[in-house]
């Protein structure tokens, strides 16, 4: 998730709960292409290079990607092979605006040739190659949009049971989980196909890859303010202090990034993480308020 998954707070769900499979946040294969070849500047000048920043404690990890040019793509997909990551993933889901208008993420959904091209095209690696991606777009066109995607065989295909238009509006339709798991075993049987969409924790998900078929589940926003959710432990048995020290952790995780990360994107992940005891309504407070770093360092400190 962007501004959520990043490598600040990676680093903490590595430490107390590490999935099987890491993704990081979806980055712009055009903004890494054009930097080097229009610019001239060096890989390694590139401000999108924070987002594929990751720890030996974080493998596997892939790289998320997205572009709607498969030059930029084939790119993009390279450097992450010589970054070291373990795969590539494709995002053909993202609804947001300003990432369709570059015919990316979800408006993938409406043009299934550019789609397959580009899948090919981050093919040219020789990493692995994902895609995560919805349903449909306006409606529910599974037969014919992963059917798509699957006749590029990708190693994996994680379905966000949704369509495009409807967001996180309504509930995810689990229902259709197991059409997927059909489709994927008569058209790319190799390929692993991942559930997603409203899954609360690991037993969630468990029940969900036993009643449809799926070979795993994609875990996102249950992951916000919850670094133990991989580590299999209730949230009623996370202490105060662990929640504290976690998010001060984080916290630290940041200002080692700066400037790249900005301190606003820090206060996010406060009312995720200072919620559920005694006083967390007045320590929020106090942390949404505080101007800097340093400030909102010093008060998770002395209250610690």
């Amino acid at each position: 998730m962007a501004d959520v998954t990043d490598p600040a707070y990676r680093v903490v769900i590595a430490k107390y709960g590490k999935p099987d499979v890491t993704w990081t946040e979806f980055v712009s294969a055009d903004g890494l292409y054009h930097t080097r070849e229009k610019k001239g500047m060096k890989d390694e000048e590139n401000p999108l290079m924070r987002d594929l920043l990751y720890t030996e404690a974080e493998r596997p990890i892939v790289a998320q990607l997205f572009s709607s040019n498969p030059e930029n793509m084939a790119y993009a997909a390279k450097l992450c092979a010589s970054l070291g990551f373990d795969g590539v993933d494709i995002n053909m889901g993202c609804p947001d605006k300003s990432i369709e208008k570059q015919g990316c993420g979800a408006a993938m959904i409406k043009n299934p040739e550019k789609a397959k091209a580009i899948i090919r095209a981050a093919r040219v690696s020789g990493l692995p190659v994902s895609v995560k991606t919805r349903i449909g777009y306006n409606s529910e066109n599974m037969d014919e949009w992963l059917t798509a995607v699957l006749e590029e065989k990708p190693a994996a295909l994680t379905v966000h049971l949704r369509t495009r238009k409807e967001m996180s509006k309504v509930p995810a339709h689990w229902e259709l989980m197991s059409r997927a798991v059909e489709l994927r075993n008569a058209l790319s049987p190799e390929t692993r196909i991942l559930g997603n969409g409203d899954v609360k924790d690991i037993t969630d998900a468990r029940e969900k890859t036993e009643t449809t078929g799926a070979d795993g589940v994609m875990l996102g926003r249950a992951i916000f303010g919850n670094p133990w959710l991989f580590a299999e432990r209730s949230s009623e048995d996370i202490s105060e202090q662990e929640k504290l020290t976690a998010l001060l952790e984080l916290a630290r995780n940041y200002e080692a990034l700066r400037p790249q990360k900005s301190f606003h994107l820090l206060k996010k992940h406060v009312k995720a993480f200072v919620v559920g005891f005694g006083g967390s309504a007045q320590l929020r407070a106090k942390l949404m308020e505080a101007p800097d770093f340093e400030s909102f360092i010093n008060i998770l400190t002395r209250v610690l």
